[in-house]
């Protein structure tokens, strides 16, 4: 008999095509290939919501028969694309503290792209495991800050 579990994908590298979903009932965290999608697979990102079978694999447990019940919630700075109009007045997240106010922006400061690129790139390379989403909203709070004190 197959009971249908529903759960949140907690991990999930789209390059390797895998990773773990967090059953709503509970217990362990549950393998999920994209061999057992029943939906476009570039649907699938950490935080969205699933019905799967879970069945026991070779290695533990592995979710098979796998539907989207809802996507990942999509951050609103991560909605925003670099280099597209930015909206008029972009606010900086409400968790960090005010900083100082650095003054007039120099000639010498990198501009938005620029800043996204460097980001971007730094994040890659400390924290590899990061997946777009996570790459994009926290570029998008670093160009946000900058944005908001003139660095840029």
């Amino acid at each position: 008999m197959c009971v249908v579990v529903q759960g949140k994908v907690i991990r999930f590298d789209e390059v390797r095509g895998y990773g773990f979903v967090a059953p709503d009932t509970g217990g362990d965290d549950v393998f999920i290939h994209v061999n057992d999608l029943e939906f476009d697979k570039r649907n699938l990102a950490v935080g969205a919501v699933v019905d799967f079978v879970v069945e026991d694999g070779d290695r533990g447990l592995k979710a098979s028969s796998v539907t989207l019940v809802s996507p990942a919630p999509v951050p609103a700075m991560a909605s925003a694309a670099v280099g597209s109009v930015a909206p008029a007045s972009p606010a900086a997240p409400t968790f960090l503290p005010p900083l100082p106010d650095a003054g007039p922006r120099s000639d010498d400061a990198p501009s938005e792209r620029e800043l996204a690129v460097e980001v971007t790139e730094v994040l890659l390379a400390a924290v590899p495991t990061l997946t777009a989403e996570q790459v994009l909203a926290t570029r998008g709070a670093f160009v946000a800050v900058a944005r908001s004190h003139g660095w840029v």
